[in-house]
């Protein structure tokens, strides 16, 4: 069988890499995270006897499986160890499906089993003392009431929320475009607070916040530029505080808090995975655990014999 055989280890990572910024959109950071765990596998190579190794057709399955019991070794966390058996995984078999190499060497090799992480979320209770500390008599404190009550009401990832501009936004229709992950595109419903908060910024406060300014970002500063991450960071901490929350919250709190309140009242698992962007279900699932968990309280604290 005859095949385009890469012969250069390097050449062929930078394919890979390249092939997920072309063909996957993947984030820069994300691809950065790749990058490192591919210079990683081929220093391993290097300095454990398998210099030798220049072809990506001479790596075995042993090669690999040395390298992660390395990284067992070196006290790598089990998450870190997954995230990098899965960057090999996909470079293999982004390997054989352009047809450079015939075998996958990785195949049948699994990743370490991760516990399960119950995202950190906050009850409807603290939800609603958070929106009613923010103080609405000033234009900064309109727009912030009107960032929690979009975050919460389409639990939009922080990068999306800042980084949305005017033309996503359909209050008529009640709903945002969103560009995800992988530059996939998914439309969520706004709920009426939700919408009756942005149509009060849009119409009174974001004129008054740029002035003569023009910017296309959804929500902006006084300066007249976009909202940042770290800025609605901070704002999300001092609110927090003014609260009353004593639990570490951040930005993606509200993320969870909107998927776990859906879950626990009975919303479709898949209609929750598609608000939320979540390519895979089993993301998504991560919140039935949590809607378990709180059933099991109740339970606890309520029932005669609970």
């Amino acid at each position: 069988m005859t095949y385009d055989r890469v012969r250069d280890l390097n050449i062929a990572v930078s394919g890979y890499l390249d092939h997920l910024i072309v063909d996957r959109g993947l984030a820069e950071l994300t691809i950065d995270s790749y990058a490192s765990d591919m210079n990683d596998f081929l220093a391993f190579l290097g300095k454990n006897g398998l210099g030798k190794v220049t072809e990506t057709a001479e790596i075995g399955r042993e090669d690999i499986l040395r390298y992660l019991a390395s990284l067992d070794s070196r006290g790598l966390s089990p998450r870190s160890r997954a995230r990098k058996t899965s960057t090999i995984r996909g470079f293999f078999r982004f390997l054989v499906e352009r047809g450079h190499i015939v075998k996958d060497p990785s195949d049948l090799i699994d990743s370490p089993r991760l516990p399960k992480r119950i995202p950190a979320y906050l009850e409807t209770e603290e939800v609603e003392g958070l929106l009613a500390s923010v103080d609405k008599s000033t234009p900064e404190g309109k727009r912030d009431h009107a960032m929690f009550e979009l975050a919460y009401a389409t639990g939009l990832r922080v990068s999306e929320l800042v980084g949305m501009e005017l033309d996503q936004v359909d209050l008529e229709m009640g709903c945002v475009t969103v560009m995800g992950k992988g530059s996939r595109e998914r439309v969520v419903p706004v709920g009426i607070p939700a919408s009756q908060a942005l149509r009060d910024y849009l119409e009174n406060t974001r004129p008054r916040l740029l002035r003569s300014t023009r910017c296309r970002a959804l929500f902006v500063t006084r300066r007249g530029g976009p909202m940042t991450r770290q800025a609605f960071w901070k704002i999300v901490k001092k609110y927090a505080r003014q609260a009353g929350i004593s639990k570490e919250i951040s930005p993606h709190t509200l993320r969870h808090s909107f998927a776990t309140h859906l879950v626990q009242n009975s919303a479709d698992l898949r209609s929750v995975q598609m608000m939320l962007g979540h390519s895979d279900i089993s993301t998504t699932e991560i919140y039935t655990h949590v809607a378990q968990r709180r059933l099991k309280q109740l339970h606890a604290a309520c029932h005669p014999r609970g």
